[in-house]
């Protein structure tokens, strides 16, 4: 039984002005009136947080977005720059927000109102990493025969299809600039099932900050009974 459940997306970013727009255009989302740094949706799980941290980018994405778009001239519009074309082995365009962080777009016939297709996280063990996630918010498991991707489906709360993990020779390096938040009865059973407690609630933070198996940020906010 999973001891969590997936809440939201955050994006590190240095400009969340021109950030919030972008991605708002992007991804069919925009911000309320009263908070311009997040982009929400018709439900809570397709919420965004634009967060503005000092560090600007200085290395490959670890975590990335897939969007579907009717063109990739719609994305370029919007402010993305191509970075590698596709091919006839790479279906998709490999593109880079204004901040330079790298992203993918899948050009389909008909494009849903919220454009968000997959989160990608790059992976030493990717079967490691799609076992370990669908033990900690459920899914399940999914691969293709020869192919060396993972990925969950099916997974709770998820407002996208596929939580995909590909593996990569390169070890992680800095923070990710993406990272997704999920919700816990508790936080013993995240930690009892193989989470690194980075940073604790405390007095400056309402959430605890933990990391996966392999490093990657992510954020447990808990019931304000558990939280007291």
């Amino acid at each position: 039984m999973n001891v969590a459940r997936f809440k939201d997306l955050c994006v590190d970013v240095t400009c969340p002005s021109a950030m919030v727009a972008f991605w708002g255009r992007v991804l069919g989302l925009t911000p309320p009136a009263d908070n311009p740094n997040v982009l929400v949706g018709d439900l809570p799980e397709k919420t965004i947080w634009i967060n503005k941290v000092d560090e600007p980018r200085t290395v490959k994405q670890r975590v990335h977005l897939d969007v579907r778009t009717s063109s990739i001239d719609d994305l370029l519009r919007a402010g993305a720059t191509i970075q590698k074309p596709p091919t006839d082995e790479q279906h998709w365009t490999v593109l880079e927000d204004p901040e330079g962080g790298e992203f993918c777009g899948f050009v389909r016939d008909t494009v849903p109102a919220y454009r968000l297709m997959e989160l990608v996280v790059d992976s030493a063990d990717p079967a490691a990493q799609a076992r370990w996630w669908s033990g900690v918010v459920g899914g399940d498991v999914a691969s293709t025969p020869g192919k060396p991707w993972y990925w969950l489906e099916n997974v709770p709360g998820l407002p996208f299809p596929y939580w995909v993990f590909v593996p990569v020779p390169e070890p992680k390096t800095v923070k990710n600039r993406i990272h997704w938040d999920v919700t816990a009865p508790a936080l013993q059973p995240v930690l009892d099932a193989g989470a690194k407690l980075l940073r604790p609630k405390d007095d400056d933070i309402g959430w605890n900050i933990c990391a996966d198996p392999e490093g990657n940020e992510f954020c447990v906010f808990l019931p304000p009974a558990e939280d007291s």
